[in-house]
């Protein structure tokens, strides 16, 4: 009996997924179903044998990434949303796939063989096998950079935003200073806590203890200001407003 949780926030299609999971050809029970992070994080700390996870990305009061901060998470899970920018950050987290909704029949029964391959590889128990879905948990705590014949390091909780300028990429420091890094923007969007950084646009990269003010901005964007001066101004594009907004606690708004 494969144990399993939903986190979904529209009853339809929570239950619809239920319904699905009925038919995907496995002997499924499912455990529980959560509306919010909140609930999600009591119903996994009150379960302590569920096996796999199916997480809706977008829920009621923000996104399910944030259950990962808030409690431990020790099963493996599959993310279902009906956005596809979605797909590198569920994949930091315990993901072992990403289905796109609505939720076919053929592709949640490919998605539970997969987990079923994965997981007659490695013992449930195992720290290998919790190595194996614990991957993208570790994010980069600190950069170093080189200053003329001097090595800076500076921890991320200290750095403000990573920005883009001509062809290289910089962070800004809580004290104003900016230092050329040797990664892409791309790089450093994979490396860093998805919980504390934001992918804005192309140019930036912002971290949410900095921000002191976001401004409605022409054609639906927004600008944001860090509570540390920038020489540009810091836009999030359009096509990350919606996620922007839940990254921030703001839901579906």
């Amino acid at each position: 009996m494969l144990r399993v949780i939903i986190v979904e926030d529209e009853p339809y299609a929570a239950g619809k997924l239920e319904m699905l999971l009925g038919k995907a050809g496995h002997s499924v029970e499912v455990a529980g179903i959560a509306a919010t992070v909140t609930e999600a994080v009591k119903l996994i700390e009150t379960h302590k044998d569920i096996d796999l996870g199916f997480f809706d990305i977008e829920l009621a009061d923000g996104l399910s990434f944030s259950v990962f901060d808030r409690c431990d998470v020790y099963f493996p899970v599959i993310f279902t949303t009906a956005y596809e920018s979605y797909a590198i950050r569920a994949f930091k987290h315990y993901s072992i796939d990403y289905l796109l909704k609505p939720v076919r029949l053929p592709d949640l029964t490919a998605a539970i063989d997969k987990y079923k391959n994965m997981s007659q590889k490695f013992n449930a128990g195992s720290s290998r096998y919790l190595n194996v879905f614990n991957a993208g948990k570790s994010y980069k705590e600190r950069f170093t950079v080189k200053v003329g014949d001097h090595i800076k390091m500076f921890v991320t909780t200290g750095i403000a935003c990573f920005y883009s300028y001509e062809k290289g990429s910089f962070l800004l420091t809580a004290a104003g200073g900016n230092y050329l890094v040797d990664y892409s923007l791309d790089e450093i969007e994979e490396k860093v806590n998805p919980a504390k950084f934001f992918r804005v646009s192309r140019k930036h990269i912002i971290n949410i203890d900095f921000i002191d003010d976001i401004i409605a901005y022409s054609g639906s964007r927004l600008k944001i200001k860090l509570n540390v001066a920038t020489e540009n101004d810091i836009i999030v594009s359009r096509q990350r407003v919606k996620e922007f907004r839940s990254w921030i606690g703001l839901g579906k708004g």
